[in-house]
C-alpha cells in the first residue's frame, strides 16, 4: 500500500469525526425540542417544610386511573394515558387535549416519595428527604482542660 493511504485514511477519519459532531451539535436540541412538544404538561416544584417538597402536576382531563407514578432507584416517573373509547361525538373544533405523557424526576440521595394526590386536574406528590444520622452534621464540644485519652479498642 502506498504511504499516502495511511494519510488519506486519516483524513477521512478526521472528516467523519466532524460530520458527526456537527450531527450531534443539530440532532441533540432538535430531540430535546421534539420531547419538550410532546411532554408540554406544566409542573411546579415547591418547598414544604424543612425536610418537605411537592411536585404538582397539571393533569387536567385525565382520571386518577389514568395515572401512574413509580419510583425506579431515585428517579421518578408520573405518566397518564386515556384508554381508547370509542368516541360518536363530531368535534367542530377540538383544543382540549388529553395526549399522554411521562414526566421524568431525578430525586436526590435520601429523597423518597411518600404520597400522591389528586385534587380539581392536579397531581401533588410529597416527597421527603430522610438524611441518616451518621450522615447528619454534629457539634463537637471543645474542652479547655487537658486533652482526652483515647485508647484504641481491640480488633
Amino acid at each position: 500500500m502506498p504511504e499516502w493511504g495511511g494519510r488519506i485514511g486519516l483524513a477521512f477519519e478526521r472528516i467523519l469525526l466532524c460530520v458527526r459532531l456537527t450531527l450531534h451539535r443539530f440532532t441533540v436540541p432538535v430531540l430535546a425540542l421534539i420531547k419538550l412538544l410532546t411532554c408540554s404538561t406544566p409542573y411546579n416544584i415547591e418547598k414544604t417544610g424543612e425536610d418537605g417538597y411537592r411536585i404538582s402536576i397539571a393533569a387536567a382531563g385525565f382520571s386518577e386511573a389514568d395515572l401512574e407514578i413509580e419510583v425506579k432507584e431515585n428517579t421518578l416517573n408520573v405518566s397518564a394515558q386515556k384508554p381508547r373509547a370509542e368516541d360518536k361525538r363530531t368535534y367542530l373544533h377540538r383544543g382540549i387535549a388529553t395526549r399522554a405523557f411521562e414526566r421524568q424526576f431525578h430525586l436526590a440521595d435520601h429523597v423518597r416519595a411518600v404520597g400522591a394526590s389528586y385534587d380539581d386536574g392536579m397531581l401533588h406528590i410529597e416527597l421527603i428527604r430522610e438524611v441518616p444520622e451518621a450522615l447528619k452534621p454534629r457539634r463537637i464540644q471543645i474542652q479547655s482542660k487537658s486533652p482526652l485519652q483515647v485508647e484504641a479498642s481491640p480488633a
